[in-house]
């Protein structure tokens, strides 16, 4: 098997598991360089890498910038002269070439809390975006399959074990849509514990008014509860469940556009 094999091998593993990664391939070449076009290396998301694009000075710089790609989410082709150190070159070779830096992102994640109408139709919406999507409920019934066929993820129980088993990271979003206030106040101080980019609860502003009150009395800081997107969703004048997920979903996909860029 070529070095390259190897990497589009260990690429298309990265990819079925969902960890991110950027592909780095060589696309242009001058002169005496140490890899010619086509030469390709993986990057990881913790620095280490599968391949190589021709070691030393240069190739460190490369992993810098493919963690910047993947910070970025935006792929970007990268220069390097490679001629006189002491003008800052990271190489001696003599030559030029030039990377493509492609980043290969997991899906984004959608945890939606409360599968009630709205939280299925919010889940069936998020999966059809091609989001991975987390189904969370205390009532077994609502998180079955037959219920939740378009959930990655159904979890029946409360959302502190749901979070410790499938734990939210900053490329996440968390939909908060439960039955009742007291369930918000539960459970808000362990989401607002997460890195999770957006989170957004239902209910009207005076539901969420005495919340927020609550939740003040109970301790939590007062400026954690600004990063809550409250009430959920962009306003579109919304009626039917599937305008309501529409709402919601806007305000994921904007929050996270926003974000990124």
């Amino acid at each position: 098997m070529t070095d390259n094999a190897r990497v589009l091998r260990d690429l298309n593993e990265a990819v079925d598991r969902g960890d991110a990664v950027v592909l780095a391939t060589v696309v242009a070449t001058q002169r005496s360089v140490p890899r010619r076009a086509g030469t390709k290396m993986l990057v990881f998301a913790d620095g280490t890498t599968r391949g190589t694009v021709g070691g030393g000075e240069m190739e460190a710089k490369a992993i810098v910038a493919a963690l910047e790609t993947l910070r970025s989410h935006k792929p970007q082709l990268i220069d390097y002269e490679l001629v006189n150190p002491n003008e800052g070159d990271p190489g001696i070779c003599g030559g030029s070439l030039t990377l493509y830096l492609e980043p290969y992102m997991p899906p984004h994640n959608v945890f939606v809390i409360g599968c009630g109408h709205v939280g299925r139709t919010v889940v069936d919406l998020a999966h059809w975006l091609g989001y991975r999507t987390i189904a969370i409920d205390d009532r077994p019934d609502l998180v079955s399959r037959e219920a939740m066929p378009n959930a990655d993820v159904r979890f029946a129980g409360s959302v502190d074990e749901a979070l410790t088993s499938h734990p939210v990271t900053e490329d996440s979003s968390i939909v908060v849509v439960t039955r009742s206030p007291e369930m918000d106040i539960r459970i808000i101080p362990s989401l607002l514990d997460t890195p999770a980019r957006y989170i957004g609860v239902m209910g009207s502003r005076n539901r969420w008014r005495s919340t927020r009150d609550q939740l003040v009395a109970d301790g939590v800081d007062p400026d954690e509860l600004d990063r809550l997107h409250v009430p959920i969703g962009i306003e579109i004048n919304a009626e039917t469940l599937e305008e309501i997920a529409v709402s919601i979903m806007s305000e994921v996909i904007n929050t996270n556009r926003s974000e990124v860029d």
